[in-house]
């Protein structure tokens, strides 16, 4: 007789063989950037009243959480992933200013990758409106640094205002390039123009962060390495597009070389269109 802990195995590694089965026919198709995985219905879109500066009282709230976060994040990551952060040295070259930080994304806790690699005071977050949940999860991310982007026009406003401030403090702000979050997916996909257009706005460098990981018979990420890349510069003799698409390719020159040292193998794609 198969026991509990036999169905609950069978199930995870069934769900895992069907999660790369949908990334491999995406990958095929060249859909890079497809959300495969349903936000659900429990949001609100970001309008001109979303507060994305916390003051006080709020900021004790902020605080509070952010501290939770540094205390016990190191603990989840290492018993949860074996996780271990390279390339600190790399962050030196900041010497305390702003920039702007892009990560593969991969996990639901791939925040706390980057909060444990920049530091957990220093770092926010970007994501999808979607993100703006209702409950206490949306409580706990939207005070732990979430900057969600918006279809509101003022929200966006008032989303770009806040990020030159925290840039201007010298603070690290970090985007998912790719997109959509494709779980315990080891190859870097291509990147979106986003995190680079603002890089070039605010004239602040970008710090690659690539994970990489080994996965357990049943599909999970294990061996976690949070990878800090050399940061990218823009070339400030280019036109403004061509500075934003400088930066791109070299972010994803760098992603490409960690993973290809990483894994001891070239980058492939299965696209067949």
């Amino acid at each position: 007789m198969t026991g509990m802990g036999g169905n609950s195995t069978k199930n995870k590694r069934s769900f895992c063989e069907k999660r790369d089965g949908i990334q491999r026919a995406l990958e095929e198709r060249a859909k890079f950037g497809y959300d495969y995985i349903p936000f659900g219905k429990k949001w609100s879109v970001p309008d001109g009243s979303f507060k994305y500066r916390r003051k006080f009282p709020e900021s004790v709230i902020v605080g509070f959480w952010r501290t939770v976060l540094f205390l016990f994040s190191p603990l989840v990551l290492k018993v949860g992933f074996g996780a271990k952060v390279t390339g600190r040295e790399n962050l030196k070259e900041l010497k305390n200013k702003g920039a702007l930080c892009i990560c593969n994304h991969i996990n639901y806790l791939d925040t706390l990758f980057i909060r444990q690699a920049v530091g957990h005071y220093r770092s926010y977050h970007t994501m999808t409106q979607q993100n703006n949940k209702k409950g206490l999860g949306g409580h706990i991310i939207r005070h732990g640094g979430m900057l969600p982007f918006s279809e509101n026009f003022s929200a966006m406003k008032n989303l770009t205002a806040e990020m030159e401030r925290l840039l201007k403090r010298g603070k690290i702000i970090n985007f998912y390039p790719e997109k959509a979050m494709w779980t315990a997916y080891q190859k870097p996909r291509p990147m979106l123009d986003g995190a680079f257009y603002y890089a070039v706005k605010f004239s602040v460098p970008v710090i690659p962060v690539f994970c990489t990981f080994e996965k357990s018979k049943k599909g999970a990420i294990k061996r976690l390495r949070i990878n800090i890349l050399k940061p990218v510069y823009a070339d400030e003799s280019f036109p403004k597009k061509q500075r934003i698409k400088q930066m791109k390719c070299d972010a994803e020159a760098r992603w490409k070389e960690k993973y290809e040292t990483a894994y001891n193998k070239k980058l492939e794609y299965l696209t067949k269109i």
